[in-house]
């Protein structure tokens, strides 16, 4: 039977890439988005998609409830799923705070609260988060963002030491700026800018992060826990 793997935001960009590298790498796959896909078309054989917005946290525990029922427990987890709004603070949006700490840091805690529990009975899995570089170097108006990923590799670091005995490992991986609908929204300047800072003159890869987060959940990243790995092309040397 193939290990199962549950990844969120799975319906374009980073979450799409992930799914099918671990499709290809031989799991079975559970995406969670708000948008549908053509699970055959888009992903083939052995992806199941489940709409789902995470943003509203009572209904993670009927979430997963339904995916054990349906695919039984999950080996891996990746959080994925998250929203950026680009703003400054003192003239953001109370709402828009609150929709972006509660999509991009506590809906994966709540997430990985219920479905750690089926991992915690079985003494083996995997939990990646996704992050990003803002985290550690800021970027003008994304605040927020940043303090909601900070907040998610703190997380992790606790959360590996908690789930360690049980022989779970809960990892992190700090994008750098992709080619995703989230950075699309920046301007010219700020794009060559942040171009500029590489040492190989380019953004990093979707299939680059993707395979990254790939590694965690193989057999060779058994020994990893606890740690952020950061794929960026360099822009945060």
């Amino acid at each position: 039977m193939k290990d199962l793997v549950i990844v969120t935001g799975a319906s374009s960009g980073l979450g799409s890439a992930t799914a099918k590298r671990l499709l290809h790498e031989g799991f079975s796959v559970v995406g969670i988005a708000r948008r549908p896909v053509d699970p055959a078309a888009t992903f083939g054989e052995h992806y199941t998609h489940v709409r789902a917005d995470l943003s509203e946290l009572e209904a993670l525990p009927g979430l997963v409830r339904t995916i054990l029922a349906d695919h039984g427990p999950p080996f891996g987890l990746v959080n994925n799923a998250a929203v950026g709004l680009d703003g400054l603070l003192p003239t953001m949006h109370n709402s828009e705070i609150a929709r972006v700490l509660n999509l991009d840091l506590l809906s994966p805690i709540v997430l990985t609260k219920y479905v750690s529990r089926q991992m915690l009975s079985h003494r083996r899995g995997r939990i990646v988060n996704v992050s990003s570089i803002v985290a550690r170097t800021g970027f003008r108006g994304l605040s927020v963002y940043a303090a909601a990923k900070a907040g998610l590799e703190g997380f992790t670091r606790s959360l590996a030491r908690d789930l360690g005995p049980r022989g779970i490992t809960v990892n992190c991986v700090a994008a750098g700026f992709v080619d995703t609908e989230m950075t699309r929204g920046l301007n010219d300047a700020d794009l060559v800018r942040i171009k500029n800072r590489s040492p190989l003159a380019r953004f990093a890869t979707l299939e680059e992060v993707a395979g990254a987060i790939t590694y965690l959940l193989s057999a060779d990243a058994s020994g990893v826990t606890g740690t952020v790995v950061t794929v960026d092309a360099g822009t945060s040397a």
